[in-house]
Protein backbone atom coordinates (compact mmCIF):
# COMPACT_ATOMS: atom_id res chain seq x y z
CA UNK A 1 0.00 0.00 0.00
CA UNK A 2 2.00 2.96 -1.10
CA UNK A 3 -0.01 5.75 0.56
CA UNK A 4 0.49 4.32 3.91
CA UNK A 5 4.67 4.07 2.59
CA UNK A 6 4.54 7.41 1.90
CA UNK A 7 3.10 8.44 5.39
CA UNK A 8 6.06 6.51 7.23
CA UNK A 9 8.47 7.95 5.14
CA UNK A 10 7.12 11.53 6.01
CA UNK A 11 6.41 10.56 9.68
CA UNK A 12 9.76 9.28 10.33
CA UNK A 13 11.27 12.74 9.20
CA UNK A 14 9.64 14.68 11.88
CA UNK A 15 10.18 12.75 15.20
CA UNK A 16 9.24 14.80 18.22
CA UNK A 17 9.00 14.08 22.46
CA UNK A 18 5.71 13.44 24.10
CA UNK A 19 2.94 15.89 24.39
CA UNK A 20 4.90 18.16 22.32
CA UNK A 21 4.24 16.22 19.16
CA UNK A 22 2.79 19.10 17.25
CA UNK A 23 4.21 18.67 13.56
CA UNK A 24 2.89 14.75 14.27
CA UNK A 25 -0.53 16.10 14.93
CA UNK A 26 -0.53 18.46 12.58
CA UNK A 27 0.48 15.93 9.87
CA UNK A 28 -2.71 13.32 10.85
CA UNK A 29 -5.20 16.16 11.19
CA UNK A 30 -4.16 17.13 7.39
CA UNK A 31 -4.81 13.34 6.17
CA UNK A 32 -8.04 13.14 8.01
CA UNK A 33 -9.33 16.18 6.45
CA UNK A 34 -9.36 15.22 3.35
CA UNK A 35 -11.99 12.56 4.12
CA UNK A 36 -15.83 13.86 3.90
CA UNK A 37 -17.37 14.84 7.46
CA UNK A 38 -20.13 12.31 6.89
CA UNK A 39 -17.96 9.29 7.31
CA UNK A 40 -15.00 10.59 9.79
CA UNK A 41 -15.51 12.65 12.97
CA UNK A 42 -12.70 13.45 15.02
CA UNK A 43 -11.01 15.42 18.04
CA UNK A 44 -7.69 16.78 19.32
CA UNK A 45 -6.60 15.65 23.12
CA UNK A 46 -2.91 17.66 23.57
CA UNK A 47 -0.82 16.53 20.83
CA UNK A 48 -2.85 13.16 20.15
CA UNK A 49 -6.37 12.75 17.82
CA UNK A 50 -9.51 10.54 18.48
CA UNK A 51 -11.40 9.47 15.06
CA UNK A 52 -14.43 7.71 14.34
CA UNK A 53 -14.96 6.18 10.83
CA UNK A 54 -18.80 5.40 10.90
CA UNK A 55 -19.23 1.20 9.70
CA UNK A 56 -22.44 0.13 7.98
CA UNK A 57 -24.45 -0.36 11.02
CA UNK A 58 -22.36 0.92 14.08
CA UNK A 59 -23.68 -1.29 16.04
CA UNK A 60 -20.62 -1.76 17.57
CA UNK A 61 -17.32 0.20 18.32
CA UNK A 62 -14.13 -1.12 17.63
CA UNK A 63 -10.66 0.82 18.70
CA UNK A 64 -7.30 0.84 17.79
CA UNK A 65 -4.55 2.62 19.07
CA UNK A 66 -1.56 4.10 17.78
CA UNK A 67 1.30 5.97 19.46
CA UNK A 68 3.10 8.82 18.01
CA UNK A 69 6.12 10.45 19.85
CA UNK A 70 9.72 9.71 18.73
CA UNK A 71 13.19 9.03 21.34
CA UNK A 72 16.07 12.04 21.95
CA UNK A 73 17.87 9.38 19.81
CA UNK A 74 20.66 10.94 17.11
CA UNK A 75 19.49 8.54 13.85
CA UNK A 76 22.51 6.44 12.15
CA UNK A 77 20.37 5.26 9.26
CA UNK A 78 21.69 7.03 6.47
CA UNK A 79 18.05 6.44 4.76
CA UNK A 80 17.01 9.41 2.51
CA UNK A 81 13.86 10.36 4.28
CA UNK A 82 15.95 10.07 7.96
CA UNK A 83 15.15 12.42 10.74
CA UNK A 84 15.04 16.15 10.47
CA UNK A 85 15.42 16.86 13.75
CA UNK A 86 18.66 16.51 15.21
CA UNK A 87 18.56 14.99 18.19
CA UNK A 88 15.35 12.58 17.83
CA UNK A 89 14.53 9.41 16.04
CA UNK A 90 11.66 7.42 15.64
CA UNK A 91 13.85 4.53 17.25
CA UNK A 92 10.91 2.32 18.62
CA UNK A 93 9.13 2.10 15.07
CA UNK A 94 5.89 4.86 16.06
CA UNK A 95 6.61 5.97 12.58
CA UNK A 96 5.08 2.02 11.48
CA UNK A 97 2.45 2.28 14.14
CA UNK A 98 0.86 5.77 13.35
CA UNK A 99 1.57 4.78 9.31
CA UNK A 100 -0.75 1.61 9.60
CA UNK A 101 -3.37 3.22 11.27
CA UNK A 102 -3.92 5.83 9.15
CA UNK A 103 -3.46 3.38 5.99
CA UNK A 104 -6.25 1.08 7.85
CA UNK A 105 -7.80 4.12 8.00
CA UNK A 106 -8.09 4.85 4.40
CA UNK A 107 -8.86 1.72 3.84
CA UNK A 108 -12.15 1.32 6.46
CA UNK A 109 -13.19 5.30 4.79
CA UNK A 110 -13.12 3.83 1.10
CA UNK A 111 -14.12 0.09 1.77
CA UNK A 112 -16.84 0.41 4.92
CA UNK A 113 -17.21 -2.18 7.28
CA UNK A 114 -19.89 -2.93 9.59
CA UNK A 115 -18.93 -1.44 13.42
CA UNK A 116 -17.46 2.07 14.13
CA UNK A 117 -13.81 1.86 14.15
CA UNK A 118 -12.50 4.62 16.63
CA UNK A 119 -8.59 5.57 16.29
CA UNK A 120 -6.62 6.77 19.13
CA UNK A 121 -3.30 8.67 18.03
CA UNK A 122 -1.84 8.94 21.06
CA UNK A 123 1.02 11.17 22.52
CA UNK A 124 3.95 10.60 25.03
CA UNK A 125 3.83 6.80 24.82
CA UNK A 126 7.85 7.10 25.26
CA UNK A 127 7.23 9.38 28.87
CA UNK A 128 5.61 10.66 30.34
CA UNK A 129 2.78 8.94 29.61
CA UNK A 130 -0.11 9.84 27.03
CA UNK A 131 -2.53 7.08 27.52
CA UNK A 132 -3.81 7.64 31.15
CA UNK A 133 -4.74 11.24 30.39
CA UNK A 134 -5.81 10.22 27.36
CA UNK A 135 -8.29 7.80 28.49
CA UNK A 136 -9.54 9.65 31.26
CA UNK A 137 -10.24 12.73 29.43
CA UNK A 138 -14.27 13.58 28.99
CA UNK A 139 -13.33 13.44 25.17
CA UNK A 140 -13.04 9.39 25.45
CA UNK A 141 -16.81 8.67 26.62
CA UNK A 142 -17.83 10.16 23.17
CA UNK A 143 -15.03 7.77 21.02
CA UNK A 144 -15.37 4.54 23.78
CA UNK A 145 -14.84 1.34 22.04
CA UNK A 146 -16.18 -1.92 23.52
CA UNK A 147 -12.51 -4.47 22.22
CA UNK A 148 -9.21 -2.46 21.97
CA UNK A 149 -6.05 -3.25 19.35
CA UNK A 150 -2.37 -2.07 19.27
CA UNK A 151 0.80 -3.67 17.70
CA UNK A 152 4.33 -3.01 18.13
CA UNK A 153 7.11 -3.98 15.59
CA UNK A 154 9.42 -6.53 16.53
CA UNK A 155 12.46 -6.59 14.53
CA UNK A 156 13.68 -10.01 15.86
CA UNK A 157 10.31 -11.37 13.97
CA UNK A 158 10.33 -11.89 10.34
CA UNK A 159 7.67 -10.22 8.02
CA UNK A 160 4.26 -12.22 8.01
CA UNK A 161 4.92 -12.99 11.68
CA UNK A 162 2.79 -11.98 14.54
CA UNK A 163 3.46 -12.90 18.33
CA UNK A 164 1.24 -12.33 21.38
CA UNK A 165 -0.08 -14.18 24.11
CA UNK A 166 -3.38 -14.25 26.38
CA UNK A 167 -2.80 -12.62 29.58
CA UNK A 168 0.31 -10.51 30.63
CA UNK A 169 2.17 -9.66 27.44
CA UNK A 170 4.46 -6.72 28.79
CA UNK A 171 5.55 -5.83 32.14
CA UNK A 172 4.63 -3.10 34.40
CA UNK A 173 7.30 -0.47 34.71
CA UNK A 174 8.02 2.75 36.35
CA UNK A 175 11.27 5.12 36.60
CA UNK A 176 13.24 5.98 39.51
CA UNK A 177 14.89 8.99 40.21
CA UNK A 178 17.39 9.57 43.28
CA UNK A 179 19.07 12.13 44.29
CA UNK A 180 21.40 12.16 46.95
CA UNK A 181 22.78 14.88 49.24
CA UNK A 182 26.33 15.28 51.28
CA UNK A 183 28.72 17.69 51.94
CA UNK A 184 31.51 18.23 49.03
CA UNK A 185 35.23 18.94 50.30
CA UNK A 186 38.38 18.73 49.56
CA UNK A 187 39.65 14.93 49.08
CA UNK A 188 42.51 14.67 50.84
CA UNK A 189 39.71 15.42 54.36
CA UNK A 190 37.42 13.41 53.67
CA UNK A 191 36.46 12.95 57.39
CA UNK A 192 35.32 16.95 56.96
CA UNK A 193 33.01 15.78 54.07
CA UNK A 194 30.03 13.53 53.43
CA UNK A 195 30.86 11.72 50.48
CA UNK A 196 27.71 11.26 48.36
CA UNK A 197 29.91 8.98 45.70
CA UNK A 198 30.17 6.02 48.25
CA UNK A 199 26.64 6.04 49.54
CA UNK A 200 26.10 6.12 45.54
CA UNK A 201 27.64 2.84 45.16
CA UNK A 202 26.20 1.29 48.38
CA UNK A 203 23.14 2.23 47.12
CA UNK A 204 23.51 0.41 43.74
CA UNK A 205 24.62 -2.92 44.80
CA UNK A 206 21.98 -2.85 47.55
CA UNK A 207 19.69 -1.81 45.01
CA UNK A 208 20.49 -5.63 43.20
CA UNK A 209 19.33 -7.47 46.11
CA UNK A 210 15.58 -6.46 46.00
CA UNK A 211 15.27 -8.65 43.37
CA UNK A 212 17.01 -11.77 44.58
CA UNK A 213 16.41 -11.57 47.79
CA UNK A 214 13.05 -9.59 47.96
CA UNK A 215 11.32 -11.14 44.48
CA UNK A 216 9.64 -14.52 44.54
CA UNK A 217 12.63 -16.30 42.23
CA UNK A 218 9.46 -17.80 39.97
CA UNK A 219 8.29 -14.61 39.02
CA UNK A 220 9.99 -11.64 36.88
CA UNK A 221 11.21 -8.51 38.15
CA UNK A 222 14.25 -6.25 36.93
CA UNK A 223 15.69 -2.81 38.55
CA UNK A 224 18.14 -1.30 36.50
CA UNK A 225 19.95 2.30 37.31
CA UNK A 226 20.80 2.90 33.62
CA UNK A 227 22.49 6.39 34.38
CA UNK A 228 24.50 7.69 37.47
CA UNK A 229 26.06 11.43 37.25
CA UNK A 230 28.63 12.65 40.49
CA UNK A 231 31.61 14.79 40.68
CA UNK A 232 33.00 17.83 39.53
CA UNK A 233 36.62 17.07 39.37
CA UNK A 234 39.07 13.99 40.90
CA UNK A 235 40.47 16.06 43.85
CA UNK A 236 37.17 16.94 45.32
CA UNK A 237 34.62 14.71 47.18
CA UNK A 238 30.92 14.97 45.62
CA UNK A 239 28.69 16.68 47.76
CA UNK A 240 25.91 15.12 45.54
CA UNK A 241 25.04 12.27 43.63
CA UNK A 242 21.93 11.26 41.09
CA UNK A 243 20.75 7.92 39.71
CA UNK A 244 17.99 7.21 37.31
CA UNK A 245 16.94 3.84 36.64
CA UNK A 246 13.27 1.66 36.05
CA UNK A 247 11.75 -0.71 37.28
CA UNK A 248 10.16 -3.44 35.97
CA UNK A 249 7.30 -6.22 37.24
CA UNK A 250 5.23 -8.71 35.87
CA UNK A 251 2.89 -8.46 38.29
CA UNK A 252 1.79 -5.94 40.52
CA UNK A 253 2.70 -7.05 43.87
CA UNK A 254 5.61 -7.57 43.07
CA UNK A 255 6.10 -3.81 41.48
CA UNK A 256 4.84 -2.32 44.98
CA UNK A 257 7.34 -5.07 46.64
CA UNK A 258 9.71 -2.99 44.52
CA UNK A 259 8.81 0.36 45.45
CA UNK A 260 8.77 -0.73 49.47
CA UNK A 261 12.22 -2.08 49.68
CA UNK A 262 13.83 0.41 47.27
CA UNK A 263 12.48 3.44 50.16
CA UNK A 264 13.48 0.70 52.99
CA UNK A 265 16.66 0.47 51.49
CA UNK A 266 16.89 4.41 51.42
CA UNK A 267 16.12 4.99 54.84
CA UNK A 268 19.28 2.23 55.65
CA UNK A 269 21.63 4.30 53.22
CA UNK A 270 20.68 7.59 55.06
CA UNK A 271 21.82 6.40 58.08
CA UNK A 272 24.22 4.61 57.25
CA UNK A 273 26.24 7.31 55.43
CA UNK A 274 24.40 10.65 56.72
CA UNK A 275 23.27 11.59 53.63
CA UNK A 276 20.10 12.77 52.97
CA UNK A 277 18.07 11.42 49.80
CA UNK A 278 15.40 12.66 47.81
CA UNK A 279 13.13 9.74 45.81
CA UNK A 280 11.30 10.08 43.00
CA UNK A 281 9.12 7.56 41.00
CA UNK A 282 8.00 8.69 37.45
CA UNK A 283 4.31 7.26 36.19
CA UNK A 284 3.92 3.70 36.78
CA UNK A 285 2.96 1.93 33.71
CA UNK A 286 0.26 -0.83 34.16
CA UNK A 287 1.12 -4.41 32.83
CA UNK A 288 -0.32 -4.77 29.22
CA UNK A 289 -3.05 -7.72 30.13
CA UNK A 290 -4.21 -9.11 26.75
CA UNK A 291 -7.90 -10.17 26.88
CA UNK A 292 -8.03 -14.31 26.49
CA UNK A 293 -11.31 -14.95 24.37
CA UNK A 294 -9.97 -11.85 22.58
CA UNK A 295 -6.47 -13.46 21.63
CA UNK A 296 -8.05 -16.59 21.13
CA UNK A 297 -10.24 -15.07 18.27
CA UNK A 298 -7.35 -12.92 16.58
CA UNK A 299 -4.74 -15.83 16.96
CA UNK A 300 -7.49 -18.35 15.31
CA UNK A 301 -7.70 -15.91 12.47
CA UNK A 302 -4.23 -14.92 11.67
CA UNK A 303 -3.03 -19.01 11.68
CA UNK A 304 -5.42 -18.96 8.64
CA UNK A 305 -3.42 -15.92 7.04
CA UNK A 306 -0.08 -15.62 8.42
CA UNK A 307 2.49 -17.10 10.99
CA UNK A 308 1.14 -16.82 14.81
CA UNK A 309 3.36 -17.39 17.16
CA UNK A 310 2.65 -17.64 20.95
CA UNK A 311 5.78 -15.28 22.44
CA UNK A 312 6.94 -15.14 26.02
CA UNK A 313 5.75 -12.36 27.98
CA UNK A 314 7.95 -9.71 27.95
CA UNK A 315 9.75 -6.67 30.61
CA UNK A 316 9.14 -4.23 27.51
CA UNK A 317 6.62 -1.35 29.19
CA UNK A 318 3.84 0.08 27.37
CA UNK A 319 1.05 2.34 28.41
CA UNK A 320 -1.56 0.39 26.37
CA UNK A 321 -1.67 -1.20 29.66
CA UNK A 322 -3.95 1.94 31.02
CA UNK A 323 -6.46 1.29 28.07
CA UNK A 324 -6.61 -2.56 28.49
CA UNK A 325 -7.77 -1.72 32.06
CA UNK A 326 -10.59 -0.19 30.79
CA UNK A 327 -11.59 -2.07 27.79
CA UNK A 328 -11.36 -5.72 26.93
CA UNK A 329 -8.71 -5.97 24.06
CA UNK A 330 -5.25 -7.20 23.12
CA UNK A 331 -1.67 -5.78 22.24
CA UNK A 332 0.60 -8.22 19.35
CA UNK A 333 4.07 -7.97 18.16
CA UNK A 334 4.23 -7.34 14.07
CA UNK A 335 7.35 -8.44 12.87
CA UNK A 336 9.71 -6.31 10.91
CA UNK A 337 12.77 -8.51 10.29
CA UNK A 338 15.40 -6.33 11.65
CA UNK A 339 17.48 -8.49 13.43
CA UNK A 340 20.29 -6.66 13.89
CA UNK A 341 19.49 -3.45 15.45
CA UNK A 342 16.78 -3.80 17.94
CA UNK A 343 14.35 -1.06 19.96
CA UNK A 344 15.71 1.93 20.82
CA UNK A 345 18.94 1.96 18.30
CA UNK A 346 20.10 4.27 16.04
CA UNK A 347 20.03 1.71 13.36
CA UNK A 348 16.53 0.56 13.56
CA UNK A 349 15.46 0.18 10.16
CA UNK A 350 12.18 -1.77 9.90
CA UNK A 351 11.30 -3.78 6.62
CA UNK A 352 8.59 -1.60 5.42
CA UNK A 353 6.73 -4.34 3.45
CA UNK A 354 5.03 -5.20 6.88
CA UNK A 355 2.95 -1.90 6.36
CA UNK A 356 0.87 -3.05 3.82
CA UNK A 357 1.19 -6.69 5.34
CA UNK A 358 -0.61 -6.07 8.44
CA UNK A 359 -3.22 -3.37 7.15
CA UNK A 360 -4.48 -6.05 4.70
CA UNK A 361 -4.60 -8.82 7.96
CA UNK A 362 -6.45 -6.21 10.14
CA UNK A 363 -8.54 -5.25 7.25
CA UNK A 364 -9.94 -8.93 7.04
CA UNK A 365 -10.16 -8.85 10.59
CA UNK A 366 -12.70 -5.83 11.58
CA UNK A 367 -14.76 -6.40 8.39
CA UNK A 368 -15.29 -10.35 8.78
CA UNK A 369 -13.93 -12.10 12.27
CA UNK A 370 -14.47 -9.03 14.53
Amino acid sequence: MEYAIEMRRALHKIPEPGFKEFKTQAFILEQIRAYPPDRVTYDTFETGVFVRVKGLTGNRTIGYRADIDGLPIEEATGLPFCSEHPGFMHACGHDMHTSIALGLMKRIIELPVMDDVVFLFQPAEEGPGGAEPMIKSPLFEKYRPSEMYGLHVAPEYPVGTIASRPGVLFASAREVHITIYGQSGHAAFPHLTIDTVVAQAALIMQLQTIVSRSINPMNCSVITIGKVDAGIRENVIAGRAVLDGTMRALNGEDMEKLERRVRDIIRGIEASFGVKIDLQFGNRYYEVVNDRHIVDKFSSFVKMNANYIECDAAMTGEDFGFMLKEIPGMMFWLGVDNPTSGLHQPTLNPDESAIPFVIDLLDHYFREYV
